[in-house]
């Protein structure tokens, strides 16, 4: 059984976002400062936990993040111990490409963090903008 993918368009505020369960593919991109984190992110636990009845084989997540506040940085960290737990059991295999500018160091730091508190593949990416 495949869900329907699960989209949501960016604002000044907040990110785009697309859960492709067929492609086994999760972008997010853009800002993520919303007024509301709870109801941005909410959607998408639900749909990331829809994906993860039936996920792909892999899942590739793609975060390419300009800035984040920290209430993002927890509800991000909720959105990959979701997957965490289909690499865990082996029912994907996940994999998290964290997207930095090349000269973003405070970016790029936080994809080490989520590296470090993942059990799953984190790759930097940096990107030449």
């Amino acid at each position: 059984m495949v869900t329907e993918p699960y989209e949501q368009a960016a604002t000044e505020k907040t990110p785009a976002v697309r859960l492709d369960p067929v492609a086994g593919t999760l972008h997010i991109e853009g800002c993520s400062i919303p007024e509301n984190a709870d109801r941005f992110y909410g959607p998408l636990y639900d749909a990331v936990d829809r994906y993860a009845l039936h996920p792909a084989t892999r899942t590739v997540v793609e975060v390419d993040l300009k800035y984040f506040n920290s209430s993002t940085s927890k509800y991000l960290l909720d959105v990959f111990k979701r997957l965490e737990d289909l690499h865990a059991t082996r029912t994907s295999s996940v994999v998290l490409e964290w997207l930095h500018a090349a000269d973003d160091l405070d970016m790029k730091e936080a994809g080490e963090d989520y590296r470090a508190l993942l059990e799953f593949p984190v790759k930097l990416v940096a990107r030449k903008d």
